[in-house]
């Protein structure tokens, strides 16, 4: 369209949605586009009926689902005016992908399970998630409070630990629901049959020889250590956790609480060719590249399985949960150790599990409701028959210590079902290490850098296995493809521009910052008006 047929009429528009889209972006960037931030009533309002959705993970475990519908049953006896929409996930990351579908629609869940990394994507721009510190310490209706209609934990029998992995950007935005950490699966009885004695503690060289005296085969392509034809000495299940704890424990770069980057460093380098080696001889593969650890474990096709302590069940001889026929499980010894270090003296390793966030809603009654139904799933009634479930420990000190939970841990063995041998010493590792885990920086795009260095392992073991070199050139051109799929140079700039934002206004209160907003409108708005008349007198020139 040429200049002299484009009308004042549509210009003015299009100069509205410059000065519209100016102040959307200029308050975007300080978090003020969204809802108001959430205040706590005077009073929560028992006379009006409530409902709000909660979205859960279950790994098909039908179990904890009965876990899910029970709690929801007992708390709407309590809260008769409350109800609780349960909606059941096998994946954290389709709960991620819906939550962030649904914020576009304004049609997120009222309280969800999730990831302190999600979390922080959540937050970007918006008043979106609810920060708990002024819940958690309210008198009346914070944990443990003088008007909350059951027996809820206080602050304090919080495990500290897992409490604080809830803390970022100053707010705690969750509450811990579940620990795991993760452990090694050992066939003991193949260890032994190779020759070798389990140490106290695994290190990287111990797997690492073991597991290539395990790639021995006969003149007719048998493995010599099971007699099949197919082993895989060792396999890990999430290789972001296995690229994040070497590094770690390597006292590596990884990433900074402000969201810097430093996953590509030399150490890292140096990891990637420690693991192709070990790929090119087939002692080392992956769950995405060979399917879950536990299957091959159960079949004697696997020495060292590196899972979470919450997949517990699936692990051993007898394995209530097991994914393979019976006629190809292989009687062995299981035993349950912590993840392999390079350093003993002091052990490192990663702590996870779920939490629970609260979606922020324009009703504080609705919020209200959603927060005591979170408290709820603190109680020892809930997190005792949770943990049961899985190698799983209560994030309450009130749950842990009860007379409940210590006879569940003393029965270990008992039974291969509620008190499976390898889930109970499954917890009870990391019961015995609270103090040597960690949890990495949590920041906008700390998912995606997590799930950069698991790719760096997977992209190595797959090049290996279609015979490419693994050199410097190589290690060169997978850092910047990762980079790439990542789109990890944004994730820099964002973090960047984040800091100077947050270093230049930061102090400014919320009035400051909107007169800022405004002013800028203003001068995107006189700019607009420049221009309408400057086409205008060159259209009168016409």
């Amino acid at each position: 369209m040429s200049m002299r047929n484009f009308s004042r009429k549509r210009f003015r528009y299009l100069a509205l949605s410059v000065v519209f889209g100016g102040m959307v972006w200029l308050t975007g960037c300080h978090g003020q586009v969204g809802m108001d931030a959430f205040e706590i009533p005077e009073e929560f309002d028992q006379s009006r009926e409530y409902e709000i959705t909660f979205w859960a993970k279950n790994d098909t475990n039908k179990t904890q689902t009965a876990i899910y519908e029970k709690a929801i049953d007992d708390f709407e006896n309590l809260y008769p005016n409350i109800t609780v929409n349960l909606r059941l996930y096998t994946d954290y990351g389709k709960i991620y992908n819906d939550v962030i579908t649904n914020i576009a629609t304004g049609t997120t869940p009222n309280v969800c399970i999730t990831y302190p990394d999600h979390i922080a994507t959540y937050l970007t721009g918006t008043n979106l998630v609810v920060p708990l510190e002024e819940l958690i310490a309210d008198e009346r209706y914070g944990l443990s409070g003088s008007k909350v209609q059951f027996d809820s934990p206080a602050e304090d029998e919080i495990i500290p630990q897992f409490l604080e992995e809830c803390a970022f950007d100053g707010h705690y935005y969750a509450l811990p629901y579940m620990r795991s950490t993760e452990a090694c699966y050992v066939n003991k009885t193949y260890v032994e049959k190779l020759g070798y004695t389990l140490p106290d503690v695994l290190t990287w060289d111990f797997i690492w020889e073991v597991s290539e005296a395990a790639t021995k085969k006969d003149e007719e392509g048998i493995y010599t250590v099971n007699g099949q034809k197919v082993m895989i000495p060792f396999i890990y299940k999430s290789t972001d956790n296995m690229m994040i704890q070497m590094l770690k424990q390597k006292n590596a770069g990884y990433s900074t609480d402000d969201g810097d980057i430093l996953l590509f460093n030399d150490t890292t380098e140096e990891l990637l060719n420690t693991i192709a080696g070990h790929a090119l001889s087939g002692a080392f593969s992956t769950f995405k590249i060979s399917s879950y650890p536990a299957n091959f474990l159960n079949a004697g096709q696997c020495i060292f399985a590196i899972d979470s302590t919450a997949g517990a069940t699936w692990m051993g001889t007898d394995a209530p949960l097991s994914d393979i026929s019976e006629d190809k499980i292989v009687s062995f010894e299981t035993e349950v150790m912590s993840i392999p270090q390079f350093d003993t003296a002091n052990p490192q390793m990663i702590s996870q599990g779920p939490s629970v966030c609260i979606f922020n809603k324009d009703d504080p009654q609705e919020v209200m409701a959603s927060w005591l139904f979170t408290q709820y799933l603190l109680t020892n009634e809930v997190q005792i028959a949770y943990a049961e479930t899985e190698g799983y420990v209560p994030v309450t000190s009130k749950a842990q210590e009860s007379a409940e939970y210590q006879d569940y841990l003393s029965r270990c063995g008992e039974d291969d079902a509620v008190h499976y041998d390898v889930k109970i010493k499954a917890a009870g590792l990391l019961l015995d290490n609270v103090e040597h885990t960690f949890v990495t920086p949590v920041f906008v795009g700390s998912a995606s850098l997590r799930d950069a260095a698991g790719q760096l392992i997977e992209n190595t073991v797959k090049s290996v296995r279609r015979g490419q070199e693994v050199d410097d050139d190589y290690i060169a051109g997978l850092y910047d493809d990762i980079t790439a799929l990542y789109r990890l140079d944004q994730i820099r700039m964002q973090n960047s521009r984040s800091a100077s934002e947050k270093e230049e206004l930061g102090t400014l209160p919320g009035t400051a910052v909107i007169l800022l907003a405004s002013l800028a409108s203003a001068w995107l708005l006189i700019i607009a008006y420049v221009v309408l008349q400057a086409v205008n007198r060159k259209r009168n020139c016409q």
